[in-house]
């Protein structure tokens, strides 16, 4: 499979590039952009050990000159504390404002390597090589780059599009299940909220839940039909003024049960699929969504191996609090992205505490 998605934007356009093998043309890629020759790839030990050797010699043969260094893998290791550690590489190395950092890794890796080129020397280049279905489909595209504060997730970040998002389906083949799963769930929200026709495909396919089982035409649909949307929704709207905000569609939920479990019970994508049938619910109560919808919603998320309850113990108070760091709190009001049909949703701040307790003591 090979494509190519454009988000245009009005001042630094750039290609999404979808292909099988193209990992090894990720320094050609770049010398075309004429970038500069220093380059710092940020990786995990796991994603390196697999994959750090190729991307390093395809930069190295196409002129780059390569440092390398490995964060630790986890959303807990997202802090302040390891973007330091890359600003004393990117020191040490000598990175200039022609200079590039390259993200080889999942979303955690891809947004701590974003937000470290957003700050260097006031902003320098970031190419995003996400190796994780979460990260292809959402996190790399789009320019959101930060890290966690201990209350509360991405409180700290800037927006800082990539010159380059390159996608290789065939490092999947090395994705844990758990976190090919996880990237379902970003999946599955593109479906509800802006391509009724993806969500329609995945109903159609007899599993969800593992990459072996899953046709390689699904498979080559959903990598191209998510980084459509994701490109078309960033396109309209890049710094979330209005319309982007849909992206978060089981987010605001999700990112308190996150952050209330510490980083380590769930992980992303289990907690979007938590917040998505929350969201659906308080769509239903709210006499926005059709019952039958969310039924279908929730039996994607079922299929995709993914939870459609808290937390064993989980304090919905503590949640509803929670609620009010979120990023969207605007005068105080939490939005929620809800939505009205499949492909279809609205931005809402018109949701009461009673009502999201409810949803969250019935799940």
């Amino acid at each position: 499979m090979t494509s190519v998605i454009n988000v245009n934007l009005p001042q630094q356009s750039y290609e999404i590039a979808i292909a099988s093998g193209s990992l090894e043309q990720l320094g050609q890629r770049m010398a075309d952009l004429k970038l500069g020759k220093k380059v710092l790839l940020v990786s995990n030990p796991t994603i390196f050990k697999h994959y750090g050797e190729k991307s390093i010699k395809s930069l190295e043969n196409a002129g780059f000159q390569v440092a390398s260094y490995c964060l630790p893998a986890g959303e807990r290791y997202k802090t302040l504390n390891s973007i330091q550690k890359l600003y004393d590489i990117a020191l040490e190395n000598r990175l200039e404002r022609s200079s590039t950092m390259v993200a080889l890794g999942g979303g955690v890796i891809g947004d701590m390597t974003g937000f470290a080129a957003a700050s260097w020397l006031r902003g320098i280049n970031v190419v995003q090589v996400p190796t994780s279905l979460l990260a292809m489909v959402d996190s790399a595209i789009g320019g959101k780059t930060g890290v966690n504060h201990p209350q509360g997730k991405n409180l700290i970040g800037a927006f800082h599009q990539p010159r380059l998002v390159l996608i290789d389906p065939d490092v999947l083949k090395t994705l844990p299940t758990r976190e090919f799963r996880a990237g379902m769930a970003e999946v599955i929200k593109y479906g509800v909220i802006w391509d009724a026709e993806l969500f329609q495909q995945m109903e159609a396919s007899k599993h969800l839940n593992q990459l072996r089982y899953i046709k390689p035409e699904l498979i080559s649909s959903i990598l191209t039909r998510s980084c459509q949307a994701k490109a078309d929704v960033v396109s309209k709207d890049e710094k979330e003024g209005g319309l982007r905000a849909i992206l978060n569609y089981g987010h605001t939920i999700g990112h308190a049960v996150e952050s209330l479990t510490g980083y380590r019970l769930v992980n992303h994508g289990e907690a979007v699929a938590i917040g998505m049938v929350a969201a659906g619910q308080i769509a239903v109560k709210l006499g926005m969504w059709q019952k039958e919808d969310t039924e279908r919603q929730n039996a994607l998320i079922q299929k995709a191996g993914l939870p459609t309850k808290l937390p064993e113990g989980l304090d919905i108070d503590g949640i509803i609090d929670a609620l009010q760091l979120d990023k969207k709190v605007k005068n105080g009001k939490v939005r929620f992205i809800l939505p009205t049909q499949i492909g279809v949703v609205t931005i809402t701040d018109e949701v009461s505490a009673d009502v999201i307790k409810e949803v969250l003591q019935g799940m």
